[in-house]
């Protein structure tokens, strides 16, 4: 329905300003034609938006009214700027048509864009008419016919044609997507699917015209050689040996293939000249055969077919179908007879076949009302040098069936269904003649599906009735005949024509010279068009052309390549191969269309299309096809390996996201069955003061445990604002990429700024990953010197991720000395990989070394597993036990069971406690306020006089407890001196904790005993000379047993694993009361203390190995 609508000006106020209309022409003045589009600059892909999106604006003109969106103006442009840019928009795309560039005498160029001005008929219509149309037609669709039958023959057109037909209606589709620019069918197919798609169909597009312009050379030469000058041979094809006229093609189609590319090499002005010529002998020879189909009811045409018995004879040695001939009253022989006998009549010796079967005549053209086509409606295929014979008719058979075959018409070739598939779909082919042209079209989404759709029903409709016609009309024999040696050399289908047969021959050379021009001036145009995009580096040199545009260097290759076809020498050998190309085209053709105008589409029609191109593929020859999906695949990869920067917007990275979600979405139904599971990283990154990866080493060890596979997030934290920090967030990302790429680790990079670290990573943790895609597993790295550094940050992050990623059912991996860890390159000959299975919490221990062993690094360690045993346990069952679950987990693993005996608690733990209380309470001391700490102290060293004064003896002490009793009362002391050395600190209140020098230090008895003698002679109060700390019988006992564990554990993995590659423990969980985090950490560097490589495991609390198939 058409809406009436008015145009209201507003007037705005009139502008004070008195230079307004004069800033205005300045602005105009500066205005440039190709500032709308953009530069386009080298391998660079303009953006889809560079040639709407202007960013020349006057702020003035928008003025007042306009003023809330000035900011924006430059990336959203004013609604009625953009709604010009459309109106005025071209299809002529820089980089995709070839311009005509005139130099004129001072040496600028100027380019000259002529307009388009062609329609459907001369544009799409007349193109795909010549293309379709051609050499299978007249050298082979006759004999196509009689090998295959009527029926089968019109199969293979029927499926041949329903390709193209359906092909046509994708690429119909394809051009309603949008505004059709120039470069024909490559250019749409890459556009739609992407450079690497793109680059892989483009060559197949290219080779496919090539071998078609080998295939018409091909051609050219068959009707020149045969038909028009036999005498021109320069070898003479000896007997049943097709050698001599294949080297007569090959010498010809060299010489030809050379005058066609010089004359594409002098100017295409002159093939396209020459190309309404070529189509005009085309549609004469096509009217001839129709005339002739009708001359044959009313007369059939006086042509003659001689039978030996059943056999074909080839007439072209003898005039007359007779064996004998009566002159002058006087019997005597014919020519005939003498290449069948030797001697004299009276005494001659003849063939028994010659002899026992008669000749018999027959018509080659019996005409349209003759019931031949009742003999001609099923196949009659053949073997490869097996005479053709008449079916039907009776013939004597001898002992000498195989003697002197040289006589009768012979098949060159076995014909088979496929075969004849095969050398058929190429006269189908030529259907995007019309799209290469799309730049000269006045209205390329009318005129190419239109065209081309009417050029493919008409051209199908010929072919259609070609092979009814020829059936109907041919005798069987002379159908099969290939080269018409049954009727003196004539071609096949010349036979039929009126009113001379010279008029198909002479129309179907400068056909197929037309075709072989056409071929050779395409395919160049191609392979430029694919250089220049830039996608196969190699390929860019024959992106140059000479100054008049045309692409030397491409023509060359191409002319080198066609040679390689004509050299093949059999155009039934040729045309297979130039099918596989144009089929693989086609199948991608129908994979490209999306979001079509196209009324007559549905997505059914592109997939039947896509699944009849594959399947004729592997009809025709499937190793062809083998082959070019092969060549496909490797440039894909190619051009995957070199980096495709291209972006298009394709639809495979559609199709990627539409299949992503899917995946998704099915993940998420349920969790991964334990057999699936596998670990999905999530790597805590620290990044240095130059934001660069602190330790790339684990990134090496998350690649050696995936090795590519499955999901892997890395991860990194920066503090502070995003708006603040967002360069130095793109430049963290960018370094942990180009960091990911160096160790070759496959996965995702995600840099968070947040107000701290701490709740970064706790966002990475709670949110990292998409739908059922997500890390059920963290690795970090230990925090090293973490009792020197000056903040207790880092520490105390790393409990509460421990905490985190327990709470979330996430396992958690802590690497230890990471940065001694192998890099990817390195090759560790010798030595195991330890797992100490302290406690079971899932497995994954044993799933870790296992995963890594896969890797080339670790490939050559042993794994060992050690257990732990109590004095309750049978050690013995234990490893058998563990031996037959290894079994059962198919695990190669050495298995050793190591018991601890439950003994006393040793001095050395003790003092390890008391080391670590002291420290911890030295921390909290730090934070307190000067006199909060001062009357601290006090309540504490009040509280120690009262212990001192009570001596408590509360249990008898053994032999070793005696012997400790000094060395902690010298502790004690020790402290004291330690503490008096800290009151220095109440300068640094401010600040969060102290420096390294004096939260950690070390006493020795000597040590102690001069300092205690310092202090004393600068006359100490009482209250300096106490411990803050409690002695030895007040140590909280849950420390002291942990501390004892973590001692004796630490010296049996020493003592086993300490030459070990890696090794893997339990690592236990921190304390439900924050209050000893920091014991936490001193517990976890006991216990992998003088171990160089060590993973903290921590698992998740499900099962992740299964003994169950």
């Amino acid at each position: 329905m058409p809406t009436n609508f008015t145009v209201v000006p507003v007037e705005d106020t009139p502008i004070s300003n008195a230079d307004y209309d004069g800033e205005i022409m300045k602005e105009e003045d500066k205005e440039e034609p190709h500032t709308a589009a953009g530069p386009y600059l080298g391998d660079e892909t303009p953006r889809e938006t560079s040639s709407l999106i202007s960013t020349d604006h006057d702020d003035s003109i928008y003025g007042k009214n306009m003023a809330l969106y000035e900011d924006e103006m430059d990336s959203t442009p004013m609604v009625s700027s953009l709604l010009n840019k459309l109106a005025n928009y071209t299809n002529i795309t820089q980089g995709v048509i070839e311009h005509e560039k005139a130099e004129s005498e001072d040496g600028i160029q100027r380019v000259t864009i002529n307009g388009p001005q062609m329609g459907t008929f001369i544009g799409v219509f007349l193109p795909c008419m010549q293309n379709i149309l051609g050499v299978i037609l007249f050298l082979r669709l006759t004999w196509i016919v009689g090998s295959a039958g009527i029926m089968e023959a019109l199969a293979i057109v029927f499926m041949c044609c329903s390709c193209t037909m359906l092909t046509a209606i994708s690429m119909s589709a394809i051009a309603t997507n949008g505004v059709v620019p120039a470069g024909g069918s490559y250019y749409m197919i890459s556009r739609a699917l992407g450079p690497e798609f793109g680059g892989a169909v483009g060559l197949c597009f290219y080779l496919g015209t090539t071998f078609a312009g080998s295939m018409y050379i091909l051609g050219t030469m068959e009707i020149f050689l045969t038909y028009i000058m036999p005498n021109a041979a320069v070898f003479k094809a000896e007997t049943g040996e097709p050698n001599g006229m294949q080297n007569n093609m090959r010498i010809y189609g060299t010489c030809c293939l050379a005058i066609m590319a010089l004359v594409v090499f002098v100017g295409v002005k002159y093939v396209n000249k020459l190309a309404l010529v070529f189509l005009s002998c085309v549609m004469l020879s096509i009217m001839a055969i129709y005339a002739g189909v009708i001359q044959s009811a009313i007369k059939p045409p006086d042509s003659q077919v001689c039978l030996l018995g059943n056999r074909t004879l080839q007439n072209s040695k003898f005039d007359k179908c007779l064996k004998t001939e009566v002159i002058n009253n006087v019997t005597t022989p014919t020519k005939l007879w003498a290449l069948f006998c030797e001697g004299d009549l009276g005494n001659a010796t003849c063939n028994e076949y010659f002899t026992q079967n008669n000749l018999t005549v027959i018509q080659a053209v019996p005409g349209l009302l003759s019931r031949v086509i009742s003999d001609n409606m099923w196949a009659h295929y053949g073997h490869d040098k097996t005479i053709v014979e008449k079916e039907g008719k009776s013939s004597e058979q001898t002992s000498d069936n195989t003697s002197d075959i040289s006589y009768y018409v012979l098949n060159d070739i076995t014909t088979f269904f496929t075969l004849l598939v095969g050398i058929y779909f190429p006269s189908v082919t030529g259907i995007m003649a019309g799209s290469n042209r799309s730049g000269d079209l006045r209205d390329p989404q009318r005129s190419i599906p239109t065209g081309t759709i009417m050029a493919i029903a008409t051209t199908s409709f010929i072919y259609i009735s070609c092979v009814v016609l020829f059936g109907a009309c041919i005798d069987g024999v002379v159908l099969r005949d290939k080269y018409g040696e049954s009727v003196k050399g004539t071609l096949v289908v010349a036979t039929l024509a009126w009113p001379s047969s010279w008029v198909i021959v002479i129309g179907s050379f400068f056909s197929c010279c037309g075709a072989g021009l056409q071929s050779l001036t395409g395919a160049p145009r191609i392979l430029q068009a694919i250089a220049r995009d830039g996608i196969m580096p190699f390929l860019q040199v024959f992106g140059h052309s000479r100054s008049n545009g045309e692409p030397t260097w491409a023509l060359l290759l191409t002319a080198a390549i066609c040679e390689i076809g004509i050299l093949i020498g059999s155009l039934d050998n040729v045309a297979p191969i130039l099918s596989m190309f144009f089929l693989m085209c086609y199948l991608f053709v129908n994979l490209a269309c999306a979001r079509p105008r196209f009324k007559f589409y549905h997505w059914s029609l592109s997939f039947l299309g896509m699944s009849l191109s594959l399947s004729l593929m592997f009809v025709s020859s499937w190793y062809y096809a083998l082959v070019v999906i092969l060549i496909s695949g490797c440039i894909y990869k190619y051009i995957e390996y070199r980096g495709a920067e291209k972006e298009w917007g394709d639809g495979i990275r559609g199709l990627s996201l539409n299949a992503a979600q899917y995946a998704l979405i099915k993940l998420e139904e349920a969790p991964p069955h334990t057999k699936n599971w596998r670990p999905q990283l999530l790597v805590l990154l620290k990044l240095d003061s130059d934001l660069g990866v602190k330790h790339p080493r684990l990134l090496s060890f998350n690649s050696q445990l995936k090795a590519g596979k499955g999901l892997t997030i890395v991860c990194s934290v920066l503090e502070g604002t995003y708006m603040a920090r967002e360069a130095e967030a793109k430049l963290s990302e960018k370094n942990i990429k180009a960091a990911m790429a160096m160790e070759k680790t496959k996965g995702f990079c995600h840099v968070v700024v947040s107000s701290n670290q701490r709740d970064g990573f706790s966002h990475l943790i709670q949110s990292a990953g998409l739908g059922g895609m997500k890390h059920n597993a963290v690795l970090m790295a230990w925090p090293a010197n973490w009792k020197q550094a000056e903040s207790s940050l880092s520490w105390k992050n790393f409990i509460e991720t421990v905490r985190e990623t327990t709470a979330v059912h996430q396992a958690l991996l802590v690497a230890k000395n990471i940065d001694t860890f192998p890099t990817n390159q390195d090759r560790l000959a010798e030595g195991t990989i330890d797992v100490w299975w302290i406690v079971h919490d899932g497995g994954l221990l044993m799933l870790l070394p296992f995963l890594l062993r896969q890797h080339k690094v670790w490939r050559r360690c042993k794994m060992r597993i050690f257990t732990v045993a109590q004095m309750d346990d049978n050690s013995i069952q234990m490893k058998k036990d563990l031996q037959m679950f290894l079994y059962h987990l198919r695990l190669d693993a050495k298995v050793e069971v190591v018991e601890m005996n439950a003994g006393d608690i040793s001095a050395f733990t003790y003092e390890k406690t008391l080391v670590m209380e002291q420290r911890s309470q030295m921390l909290k001391q730090m934070q307190l306020s000067k006199t909060e700490r001062e009357r601290e102290i006090q309540s504490i060293s009040d509280e120690s006089r009262n212990s001192i004064r009570r001596k408590p003896c509360r249990e008898k002490p053994t032999q070793s407890n005696k012997s400790q009793v000094p060395t902690i009362i010298l502790d004690e002391e020790a402290q004291l001196i330690h503490d008096r050395n800290t009151k220095s600190h109440a300068t640094l209140n401010d600040k969060a904790t102290p420096t390294s020098d004096r939260v950690h230090m070390t006493w020795t008895k000597e040590k102690l005993i001069s300092e205690r003698n310092r202090l004393r002679e600068a006359n100490m109060t009482v209250r300096d000379i106490f411990n803050i700390k409690p002695e030895w019988e007040n140590l909280d006992q849950t420390n002291v047993r942990r501390m004892h564990t973590a001692v004796k554990l630490n010296e049996v993995v020493v003592n086993k694993s300490q030459g070990a590659q890696l090794v893997l423990l339990n690592m236990p969980g921190p304390p439900k009361n924050k209050g000893g985090d920091e014991n936490y950490m001193e517990f976890l560097e006991v216990l992998t203390e003088g171990l160089d490589r060590v993973l903290l495991v921590r698992g998740s609390g499900r099962e992740v190995i299964t003994i169950y198939s």
